[in-house]
């Protein structure tokens, strides 16, 4: 049954998929919020939906082509299923409008990126027959939305504190899809944060395209610090995690509140992307060797027990072999606790994908494996030195049938870091923070048992 705008009833399932980073997560969640509202239901049974959402990513080649392919499985779903509405929403609605209408024609409405927020009247009007685009500039707000469907099992959430990026880096679409660098203000984060609380979400994780800039469109200066000191005082936060951290805008201030203050987490995600100047020049990047050398140095003399994260991209156009040896013996020499790396992906439409010296797909890979087999090396060392350390971990679930539960620390970031299994007859539930003695380590993962009862 579908009555309109009038009656506000609804007897249809939407079914979201959310598709790349976290931050499309968040905005995910906000639009099922919104569709909530108005009364639908969400299903994750594709036969059993009546409208599909599709929230894309284009950030590289390989979500470009999950993005159309997810696109394609459920347009099938049009013809074979009982699916009415598919809407595809995000990043590649934004960069490939016209592609996608051309295409894909059994999507029914494409919602861009500024325009998340207009989802109810697309979903409505579609259903009516009377479907449109949804589109908007990309210098809009952000939007905000109090009512998120949390889809993360309630005790932590992503708190996506702005939109967009002004770095310009050679390589990046973010800036073209997503428009330049806007902060949502802190009373309405605040404000967010609180009603997360309310729900039972223990632990906030802060992400955009980069926190360390946070505010200074708003306020006239970075003003992460002032929001990490109003977050902390929200009762039922116990955590505070912070990701997508570029080096160069990590302030003194930023480094006292995480140091003094105990809800927020000692780990940073500082995406550095290379250690040779002159990829980082090509690369657009603001930093040197150099200066990425005394920042990590900084952290550490003034967050002993800091977990430092990054990204790499291997592979570069220009990167010569010597360039990458030099990357090498640089992530040798840092020791980061946690460390991915990305083959560069050539996207249209950036300056990187027209430079001279493209590098051999073939290259990019096995350059990527060599850093991975080096950073595995230091990610087992670095768990066997954890072994014998007492450390608080949040509880994740229950292994089936066994007395032993999986939970994180506070060096593991959901999704993307490793696990700490604890061992106990115990009754603890998801969401239960735990001091746990860490008695063995598996590669990436540590082993323990509890160490005292359950903190609260």
């Amino acid at each position: 049954m579908y009555r309109g705008k009038k009656g506000y009833r609804f007897d249809m399932n939407i079914m979201f998929v959310s598709l790349g980073c976290d931050k499309n997560l968040a905005d995910t969640e906000m639009m099922m919020g919104l569709l909530e509202k108005r009364g639908f239901s969400f299903t994750d049974d594709e036969a059993l939906a009546d409208v599909a959402v599709v929230n894309t990513c284009c950030f590289i080649e390989d979500a470009k082509i999950e993005s159309i392919q997810t696109l394609l499985g459920m347009a099938e779903l049009k013809q074979t299923g009982r699916l009415k509405v598919l809407v595809a929403a995000g990043c590649l609605s934004q960069r490939y409008q016209e592609e996608i209408r051309k295409e894909i024609p059994e999507v029914d409405v494409l919602v861009g990126t500024t325009a998340l927020e207009e989802i109810m009247e697309a979903v409505e009007e579609a259903l009516e027959g009377r479907g449109r685009n949804h589109f908007r500039g990309l210098g809009e707000a952000p939007a905000v939305c109090r009512d998120r469907v949390l889809t993360t099992g309630g005790h932590y959430a992503y708190l996506k504190i702005a939109e967009g990026c002004s770095k310009r880096c050679t390589y990046c679409v973010i800036p073209s899809i997503r428009g330049d660098y806007r902060s949502i203000p802190l009373e309405d984060l605040v404000s967010q944060a609180a009603d997360l609380a309310e729900k039972g979400v223990r632990e906030l994780i802060l992400v955009a395209q980069e926190t360390t800039l946070y505010g200074k469109d708003l306020y006239g200066e970075k003003s992460l610090p002032r929001l990490l000191k109003r977050l902390a005082e929200i009762e039922g936060i116990r955590w505070i995690r912070i990701l997508y951290c570029y080096p160069e805008e990590i302030t003194d201030e930023l480094i006292d509140v995480m140091a003094e203050e105990p809800k927020v987490c000692h780990y940073l995600d500082i995406p550095i992307q290379h250690a040779s100047d002159s990829v980082l020049r090509r690369m657009g990047r603001r930093t040197t060797q150099e200066e990425l050398r005394q920042g990590i140095r900084l952290l550490r003399e003034r967050i002993p027990d800091i977990c430092l994260r990054t990204t790499l991209i291997s592979g570069f156009p220009g990167e010569t072999q010597e360039d990458f040896e030099e990357l090498y013996r640089f992530v040798n020499e840092m020791e980061f606790d946690r460390l991915g790396v990305f083959p560069y992906s050539q996207e249209e439409g950036t300056p990187a994908a027209m430079m001279s010296g493209q590098v051999e797909q073939s290259v990019r890979e096995a350059r990527r494996d060599e850093l991975m087999e080096l950073q595995q090396e230091i990610a087992f060392e670095k768990a066997r030195d954890m072994v014998g350390r007492t450390l608080t971990a949040v509880i994740e679930g229950k292994i089936a049938e066994e007395d032993v539960y999986v939970a994180r620390t506070y060096r593991d970031a959901p999704q993307v870091d490793g696990y700490l299994f604890v061992s106990t007859s115990a009754c603890l539930l998801t969401g239960d923070f735990v001091r746990v003695l860490v008695t063995d380590s598996n590669e990436y993962d540590l082993i323990g048992e509890i160490a005292d009862d359950r903190e609260d």
